[in-house]
């Protein structure tokens, strides 16, 4: 076999496979998400909430829930807006979500994360967080369609 024959068919194949990366992306669409968590701990937290995704003109409830390891102390509320990309249908946000994370809050504050599920959803997300809370943690958060 010639090295432009190797070269052409190689060639191809790699236009194959990025012609099938690039039409499954864009296949792919995004939403809007709204949640409200409580998070409380000594050591050991946890986490519960709950939210909406509007997704191709229609809302979704979802169920938030999820425990943290590390420092943690106290408690607040944590309101989130933002999207989620890289979804095809409203049940690829259901999945559970990985960070690790330092921050503290007293009285008030802001908050913004940027997550991704096994899914390859990826959630972005930011907002306003009240309490008392400091906390230098990994944590895992697990969010269902109710």
């Amino acid at each position: 076999m010639s090295f432009s024959s190797v070269f052409r068919t190689s060639l191809i194949a790699v236009m194959a496979i990025a012609g099938a990366s690039v039409s499954s992306t864009a296949k792919a669409d995004s939403g809007i998400v709204r949640i409200s968590v409580l998070k409380g701990g000594w050591i050991i937290g946890g986490s519960g909430g709950s939210g909406t995704l509007t997704f191709q003109g229609r809302r979704y409830p979802l169920s938030i829930g999820g425990l943290s390891y590390g420092f943690v102390f106290g408690g607040s509320q944590t309101y989130l807006t933002g999207r989620v990309t890289n979804i095809r249908n409203a049940s690829d946000i259901a999945g559970v979500y990985g960070a690790a994370g330092a921050g503290g809050v007293v009285g008030g504050g802001a908050r913004a994360i940027v997550m991704r599920n096994e899914k390859g959803a990826i959630l972005q997300l930011s907002g306003k967080q009240t309490g008392l809370m400091l906390n230098a943690d990994l944590s895992g958060m697990a969010v269902s369609l109710r």
